[in-house]
């Protein structure tokens, strides 16, 4: 069985954003060499998500209105955790939309259903934070 681990960096412009990284996963998978077994793709922040769904503007536009009526930045005091930080919010958001997603690879490829992407989810941006991909099989 063959094991692959990288990390993928980022560093957002703005406080949230939403990021296609289906390309750089699909990279990752050609390195590997893997051609059937589970890829697993998870931040490793507790402030930012990955999660699958539509590569479709209106509806991150909606993730970030659906998030924000559940979890709203401001008033900062709002948040008992808002002591030193301004962050509780982005923690509440990471936590709605998950850490992590796993996905099976079928003749080295990412087995999809139709119009699924992989996408990191940054809830408190402006600083380098990464993905982790981690692949196994044969």
């Amino acid at each position: 069985m063959k094991s692959y681990r990288k990390e993928l960096w980022f560093h957002t412009t703005k406080r949230r954003e939403f990021i296609n990284i289906t390309r750089l996963v699909e990279e990752c998978l050609e390195e590997s060499g893997v051609k059937e077994g589970l890829l697993l793709c998870n931040a490793m922040h507790i402030t930012a998500s990955v999660f699958i769904n539509d590569d479709e503007s209106g509806l991150h536009q909606d993730f970030e209105t659906f998030l924000e009526k559940l979890a709203p930045e401001k008033p900062y005091n709002q948040y008992e955790h808002n002591t030193f930080e301004d962050n509780a919010d982005a923690h509440l958001k990471r936590t709605i939309m998950g850490r992590e997603v796993v996905v099976a690879i079928t003749n080295g490829k990412l087995d999809f259903g139709p119009w699924e992407q992989i996408f990191y989810g940054e809830f408190d941006g402006r600083r380098r934070k990464r993905v982790l991909v981690k692949i196994i099989g044969e």
